[in-house]
């Protein structure tokens, strides 16, 4: 093997250590539900078509690199990957929490349902709302910005600088600080229906003690959660599915 197919097979494999490593933890590709291989090959394809493009910049460095530089080379591209795959995935976790929050706020926290994204069971309406934001994501194209991000992330993580902590740790920050205020933000009715239905429940069962009124008023808490997630569920998703398409633009 010549020394230049070797830079260019140690090039190609650095380009699929960011790419692979980022669709390892975005939302959508990282469901339990995709089969490992078939992300594997998603991974080596989307790698191997962005190559051209890269090769140009990542080669001539990888050429004139000592072994020990390529590794840290690896290192470095693996981390990049997993950093920007994981600014997506706190998205998905924080639509998860504020589902939980909607759900147990109406009455529905208990209602188990199937798991989408985790091994673990969540309560249905969060699996409602986790596989709508996904098929909104790839319906609106999405998965294929993040394509241009990753090869417009070469531009501001180039692969020579390697991976720096605390840039990497103030974007994580700083994500989840914008991510849970938009949590926040779109479970505010629900946090607002639960505060006023449990101080009418607390205030009816001090003045019928006699009778079980929690129990009693759990449908009509229900049907009111439901009435009011009907009416809120498109902004509700609408403004996460904006927030993400905010995220992977303009990063």
């Amino acid at each position: 093997m010549t020394a230049e197919t070797q830079a260019t097979i140690i090039a190609a494999f650095l380009i699929f250590c960011r790419v692979g490593a980022c669709l390892m933890l975005l939302p959508g590709y990282a469901s339990v539900r995709i089969p490992a291989q078939v992300r594997l090959f998603i991974a080596i394809a989307l790698s191997l078509a962005i190559s051209p493009g890269l090769m140009p910049a990542i080669r001539p460095m990888v050429a004139g690199a000592t072994d020990d530089m390529r590794i840290a080379m690896a290192m470095g591209e693996l981390a990049t990957g997993l950093l920007i795959g994981l600014l997506g995935r706190v998205f998905m976790a924080a639509l998860q929490f504020a589902g939980s929050l909607v759900a147990n706020a109406i009455g529905m926290g208990q209602t188990l349902g199937v798991p989408i994204e985790d091994h673990e069971a969540v309560p249905a309406l969060v699996t409602l709302v986790t596989m709508t934001a996904t098929v909104l994501i790839f319906s609106l194209n999405l998965h294929a910005e993040i394509v241009k991000a990753l090869v417009a992330s070469y531009g501001a993580m180039p692969v020579e600088r390697g991976f720096g902590i605390r840039a990497a740790l103030a974007s994580l920050v700083d994500n989840l600080d914008e991510t849970f205020r938009l949590c926040l933000r779109i479970s505010s009715p629900f946090v607002v229906y639960a505060v006023v239905v449990n101080f009418a429940i607390g205030l009816a069962n001090k003045m019928t003690p006699q009778l079980p009124v929690y129990f009693i008023s759990l449908p009509f808490t229900l049907a009111g959660g439901l009435v009011l997630l009907g009416f809120s569920v498109r902004e509700f998703l609408t403004i996460f599915v904006e927030a993400y398409r905010t995220w992977v633009l303009f990063g």
